[in-house]
């Protein structure tokens, strides 16, 4: 798990350029599953065949990330977000642009704070006064490297190991539940006919798990994300009250319920099967974010739907820290549903 969370992890696939992520799952998985193929928005479809009883299984590929918006003329590039970033996060990062002649690096800059003033130093660099140094001192060399207006651009951060089996890294939203995701599909035993969607851009709208969802018409479905947990400093467990290393956490409610309400029927389905190998779980009703699981349940009548998420801290950051055996506890439970079906 370790090995496939690092190499998710520090791989590049930003909202609407999934492409480099989807090669790896392909490589992972196409072995395990008896059809595997791309549709027409880029979401990655793996199917396990059984019964007439489709069960959907979502993560999300994509990470959030910057694009290309402007060259001037001494080589300094101006960019947009794709996908939410809280500004602090992004001041004086390194990020990789892939260019025509293999990845350019560079650093995020702005305003030195010597030359602010105590005003400026109260508000810090706003996202859109910040630019990318690449080293290069006109357009026309940036424009040589093959980097152009709709560039895309993603952090340029390393996967290492911490104390007491976690790690950090970027993107583990949503590359963990990619990681589980993959993890599911090869040790799995199910009669259902499975599917498993690697979706895209989810950061920037759901909306690869909207159109396969539409697709597919699963009898239920489980999205794997991340989620917000309440065990460090800042935050209140009144506000956030799963903590890591406690295991899986199963939505109830998302987002106040203005995004997910989750099917009973799915959720005791997998408490259940958690409780049958005695594995740890959190249950969650948040107030706040939303997963692919909230477009899924409204498609085609509704399709009954929960998450399942791994606690991570930081998130949206690229320094986001998680549990190991929480993902591993995670396929588990999943692995062990899969052996029935929920009561629909």
């Amino acid at each position: 798990m370790k090995e496939l969370l690092k190499k998710l992890s520090e791989a590049h696939g930003l909202s609407g350029r999934e492409e480099g992520i989807r090669s790896i799952i392909r490589n992972e998985i196409e072995s395990h599953v008896d059809e595997l193929y791309e549709d027409t928005m880029g979401n990655l479809v793996a199917v396990k065949k059984g019964n007439d009883f489709k069960v959907m299984l979502a993560a999300h590929m994509d990470e959030i990330g910057l694009m290309v918006k402007f060259i001037d003329e001494k080589g300094f590039i101006r960019f947009v977000t794709i996908g939410s970033f809280y500004a602090p996060t992004l001041s004086a990062q390194r990020v990789v642009l892939p260019g025509s002649v293999g990845p350019v690096r560079g650093v995020i800059g702005g305003k030195p704070p010597h030359k602010m003033d105590d005003e400026e130093r109260k508000k810090g660099v706003k996202i859109e006064d910040m630019f990318i140094d690449i080293g290069a001192s006109t357009m026309e060399e940036v424009l040589a490297l093959g980097i152009d207006i709709g560039t895309p651009i993603t952090i340029d951060r390393d996967f290492y190991e911490l104390a007491n089996g976690r790690v950090t890294g970027k993107a583990f939203d949503n590359r963990a539940g990619v990681a589980m995701l993959i993890e599911v599909m090869k040790r799995m035993e199910t009669s259902n006919t499975v599917y498993a969607v690697f979706t895209v851009q989810e950061e920037v709208g759901l909306k690869g798990a909207k159109t396969s969802a539409y697709l597919i018409k699963p009898d239920c479905a489980i999205a794997t994300d991340v989620t917000i947990p309440g065990d460090h400093p800042g935050i209140e467990k009144k506000d956030a009250p799963v903590e890591m290393g406690k295991g899986p956490v199963i939505t109830i409610v998302d987002s106040s319920g203005r995004g997910l309400i989750a099917d009973r029927r799915v959720v005791d389905w997998l408490k259940e099967a958690a409780k049958s190998i005695d594995i740890p779980f959190q249950l969650e009703v948040g107030s706040g974010g939303t997963t692919d699981a909230t477009t899924i349940h409204l498609e085609r009548g509704g399709i009954p739907s929960t998450t399942v998420s791994i606690p991570t801290r930081y998130i949206h950051s690229p320094v986001e820290i998680l549990e190991l055996k929480d993902i591993d506890l995670a396929v588990k439970m999943i692995v062990e549903a899969l052996k029935t079906r929920p009561k629909i």
